[in-house]
């Protein structure tokens, strides 16, 4: 099924994102946190891919295989192509293809300056249309709801966007956020210069210090002051900001809902405690 369909129905779209292990002797971790967010319902589940060779890359084939075939929920594929030659895109895209995968989240990859670019893939929109020829895929694209950071303006990036969407982009996911302003603001701009694809906000619950040590400043994201109070106030008391970081993960995310946001595409990090709490507090709104 291709997941931009899920669009049509009158409930918002919700979505989990998880990532592969690190190591081969993971694997049955990585089944067994499936095997408890399955319970959630989710319209599809993503799964992120790794850099070259590595072991997360190998396994982002199989673990989306299994979602689909093992647990029938519809997945989607992360594949990027900056460190990757046409002859590895269309190796990884072949085996999608054998595994029934239809689904792909067509990525450029940040730029590693301790791992080399391939060079045969410049911008995500050249990866789209290598997919689209290879096969009968659907591919979605991912967004930046405050602007990439190598683009100077939000509407410079928006222009950029729009490369995918005539590549074949069906619908977009956004990079994680903390402020629904800028979402908003960057949606009515989106749409105002023809932007007019399904789009996913992707929320992301942060429940440890180190995560905004991580991944928040490598995503670049703009951190509001009510989500910087939070942190200050509980950065000593581990127990505390984890219930303080799930509910404004749900603050947010209900806001989103209430204005009629297309989806929910959630970044679980693997824990399915924190997707749970998440999901039962964002229930309603979800219509389910």
């Amino acid at each position: 099924m291709y997941i931009n369909t899920l669009f049509n129905q009158s409930k918002p779209v919700f979505s989990l994102e998880i990532f592969p292990p690190k190591k081969d002797s993971g694997i049955d971790t990585i089944y067994q946190t499936l095997d408890n967010l399955k319970s959630l319902a989710p319209d599809f589940i993503s799964v992120t891919y790794g850099a070259g060779a590595s072991v997360a890359d190998k396994s982002t084939v199989q673990i989306a295989s299994h979602i689909k075939s093992k647990l029938g929920i519809e997945s989607l594929a992360h594949l990027t192509c900056l460190t990757s030659t046409k002859e590895q895109v269309a190796e990884r895209v072949a085996q999608f293809k054998e595994c029934d995968i239809q689904n792909i989240l067509a990525l450029r990859g940040d730029i590693n300056p301790d791992v080399k670019a391939a060079n045969d893939f410049a911008h995500a929109s050249d990866l789209v249309k290598t997919i689209k020829q290879s096969g009968d895929f659907n591919v979605v694209g991912a967004c930046y709801p405050e602007g990439h950071y190598e683009n100077k303006t939000l509407k410079k990036d928006i222009d950029n966007l729009k490369y995918k969407l005539d590549a074949g982009v069906t619908h977009l996911i956004t990079q994680l956020f903390f402020d629904n302003s800028l979402f908003y603001k960057f949606l009515d701009t989106a749409r105002a210069r023809g932007v007019n694809v399904p789009v996913q906000a992707g929320i992301m619950p942060i429940v440890k210090v180190r995560q905004i040590e991580r991944t928040v400043a490598l995503s670049g994201s703009s951190l509001p002051p009510k989500f910087t109070k939070m942190i200050s106030k509980y950065d000593t008391d581990s127990d505390a900001l984890f219930d303080a970081g799930i509910e404004y993960a749900i603050e947010q995310i209900n806001d989103l809902l209430a204005h009629g946001v297309d989806g929910i595409h959630l970044y679980t990090m693997n824990n399915p405690t924190v997707a749970k709490r998440v999901y039962e507090g964002i229930l309603a709104g979800l219509k389910r």
